[in-house]
């Protein structure tokens, strides 16, 4: 089994990949989208959204780090395609899956599942831009309001020349809500003969068997199950033990240690009450702590109350 840790925009950054990264076996991690508009961004662009451009286009755990660009106009998204290539992404990836309602007003993500002429447009583009060595893959979901057009967006992103699709197996309408549908992943692998990746509702070892048995996929991506159980990948593959939540202290001290040294230090306080509130799918322990640290407003105080725990856990 294949694992890919999903593109989660202000949620999966590269200092979260970094950390997952580097307990996990994920086998491939796909950036934050870049969004693209009507020109050719400059290269600290691509760098502040996937710094591991620097470092071969890999984590420093070795995990190859694919760039993600957002847009409607082929020929930009081409552009930009072609730089990230140029700056060491090892291939592209096609986002139109986001469900956000300020990126879809734009005309971008989820939004152009409603135009499968368009998405075929823009992979035809993009593909022609990239050396044909290097693989140019896209996301979509099911459709937007409805499932109509499934089928025909898979095949517009396939005809179009992508090498692999991944499929969140919801509408844009239907956001986040139980269940996934694996079964329409399903219709899709049989209908392309491209590699197709599953993800949604993948939680935990009994949720990747079932999806995979469903789907007939054998990549599965994951987001916020990534970040609810912080080993996921492993267990995933291995069915090994879920991380203790001791472990997973130890790993938030690590994060907190990254994340204050960086760039966006001053966001320290809401990035990691973020984790808190998907950790608290998996450890009850991680609830009684957030009780105590959601009032804190300030980075100081929010890290002693990590560390003293840390230290204190058993």
């Amino acid at each position: 089994m294949r694992v890919i840790l999903a593109p989660m925009q202000g949620v999966l950054d590269h200092l979260m990949r970094e950390v997952l990264t580097s307990v996990n076996d994920y086998d491939l991690c796909v950036s934050e989208f870049i969004r693209v508009v009507d020109q050719l961004l400059p290269a600290k662009v691509f760098h502040r959204l996937c710094p591991e451009l620097k470092q071969d286009g890999k984590t420093r755990a070795g995990t190859p780090v694919r760039v993600q660009l957002l847009g409607q106009h082929p020929e930009w998204l081409a552009e930009n395609a072609l730089r990230a290539i140029e700056l060491g992404s090892p291939g592209i990836d096609l986002n139109f899956g986001c469900p956000a309602p300020t990126v879809n007003k734009s005309k971008g993500g989820a939004v152009l599942l409603k135009e499968p002429g368009t998405i075929y447009r823009i992979v035809k583009a993009v593909r022609e831009a990239v050396p044909a060595h290097l693989p140019v893959s896209a996301k979509i979901r099911l459709g937007y309001d409805d499932k109509e057009l499934y089928l025909e967006n898979a095949h517009a992103v396939h005809q179009g020349g992508a090498n692999e699709l991944a499929v969140h197996a919801r509408t844009k309408r239907e956001g986040y809500k139980a269940p996934a549908h694996w079964e329409y992943v399903d219709a899709i692998r049989r209908a392309l003969p491209i590699p197709v990746t599953a993800n949604g509702e993948i939680w935990d070892h009994a949720d990747a068997l079932a999806c995979a048995q469903v789907s007939g996929c054998d990549t599965l991506m994951v987001g916020r199950g990534a970040i609810s159980l912080p080993n996921l990948a492993n267990v995933m593959k291995t069915g090994c033990a879920h991380m203790s939540w001791a472990e997973v202290l130890q790993l938030m001290v690590s994060y907190t240690e990254q994340d204050l040294a960086s760039e966006k230090a001053d966001y320290y306080p809401s990035r990691i009450k973020q984790w808190f509130s998907y950790l608290k799918r998996e450890y009850p322990e991680a609830d009684r702590l957030f009780g105590e640290i959601r009032v804190l407003k300030e980075t100081h105080p929010i890290r002693d109350a990590l560390l003293q725990a840390s230290k204190t856990v058993i």
